[in-house]
């Protein structure tokens, strides 16, 4: 990199429209970006065309998408670019965002990828590891904890089935991996509930922030929600309205990956 150099990290995340949940996830993984990166300007992308719209409407605020921030950073004379999402996957919308990311990227110098929060074996044994520090209550037995992913037809969802396994390698047969849109779903949950029988089950999400499938699709007092569906069958429930983003140790590992990329 020559003298001029001007050095940018883009934090790329699904977004959110519920601002409480923001604040202490998506903003908290920036906020450490921004401290371990203390050379780079830091920008900020969104995927979800949904939220965007829905924020632009709502609250009359604009959030960048990936191409839009790609626009942004050449305009203020970037010339290098870590690219760090915050997903928890190599799914769908990290594709799109790689693609809208390369079509810019012969404008730059450099162009790097730090990857999503479950990649390889080693990130998920750091993410069981945090999630276990987190929930204390499961070490009795007594108590199983239940966590809700979203799902995707994408391939990459095997790494949920994956992740629950890791947690019983792991020495923890009583946290269960289960997502809303994909497999594991809400059925094979409650089988492996009857398989080891907790009195009481804590439901946590598997996602970066705590939004509407957290506050509705899990916790929500609708017969088809998981507190319910859960609570039908006998057991004392807890839900935990709290995004992967709000733990130190989560946000740790997209700071380390970020660095990777490096």
């Amino acid at each position: 990199m020559g003298e001029t150099a001007k050095k940018a990290i883009l934090a790329v995340s699904f977004g959110t429209s519920h601002s409480d949940t923001r604040k202490v996830t998506i903003d908290a993984i920036e906020e450490d970006l921004k401290a371990a990166f203390a050379d780079c300007s830091l920008y900020r992308a969104w995927t979800s065309k949904m939220i965007l719209a829905r924020l632009e409407k709502r609250d009359g605020i604009h959030y960048d998408n990936v191409k839009e921030a790609m626009e942004h950073m050449l305009k203020d004379g970037i010339t290098d670019v870590i690219v760090q999402p915050t997903h928890v996957m190599n799914g769908v919308e990290n594709d799109l965002m790689k693609e809208d990311v390369l079509t810019y990227a012969g404008q730059f110098q450099s162009v790097t990828f730090g990857t999503p929060l479950l990649t390889t074996e080693e990130d998920n044994e750091l993410v069981v590891k945090a999630i276990a520090e987190a929930f204390p209550a499961i070490e009795d037995k007594e108590t199983a904890l239940v966590l809700m992913g979203h799902g995707t037809e994408h391939y990459a969802n095997a790494v949920y089935a994956a992740l629950d396994y890791r947690f019983k390698d792991m020495g923890h047969e009583n946290v269960i991996v289960g997502t809303v849109e994909g497999y594991p779903e809400i059925s094979q949950v409650l089988k492996q509930l009857e398989k080891c029988g907790p009195k009481k089950v804590v439901i946590a999400p598997l996602m970066i922030v705590a939004g509407d499938h957290a506050k509705n699709d899990m916790a929500g007092d609708e017969p088809d929600s998981w507190k319910t569906i859960i609570s039908q069958k006998g057991y004392e429930v807890q839900t935990v309205l709290k995004g992967l983003g709000e733990y130190e140790s989560i946000r740790h590992i997209f700071v380390e990956h970020a660095k990777a990329a490096k």
